[in-house]
């Protein structure tokens, strides 16, 4: 579990890494909705990625104590991202719709990057799981 918790600590910093570079280019490029959509889209995307961790935490305290176990929270995660995109095809001129699925995206693909990159390292080094 100790390399599971560094791995979601570290997702969750390179999501606030990268919601930072979103504002950041939104306060200095004339793309004002391209980028408002990705910040709203990221910041829905890292609540779903705190939401699922808290979930998980349940689930494996459910399992060690022989619990029934509840599910993951797969609805709650979806309708977070639903109201996202009601909020961005209400208020079109500071979001863009596209670039907030984008941002919504954005753990998956921060994940997905982070296990690549651990792979190579790990197959690098001669590290076996």
């Amino acid at each position: 579990m100790g390399e599971l918790q560094h791995s979601l600590t570290r997702h969750r910093k390179y999501l606030l890494y990268l919601l930072a570079i979103f504002v950041f280019c939104w306060g200095t490029t004339s793309y004002k909705a391209v980028f408002g959509g990705l910040i709203l889209g990221t910041a829905f995307s890292l609540f779903n990625h705190w939401l699922m961790l808290k979930r998980m935490h349940r689930f494996n305290t459910a399992l060690e104590r022989g619990n029934k176990v509840q599910s993951l929270g797969t609805m709650s995660r979806m309708a977070s991202a639903g109201v996202a995109a009601i909020i961005a095809l209400r208020y079109p001129d500071h979001f863009n719709i596209i670039s907030t699925v984008l941002g919504l995206m954005a753990s998956y693909i921060v994940i997905m990057i982070d296990f690549f990159i651990h792979f190579l390292i790990k197959r690098k080094t001669g590290e076996e799981r």
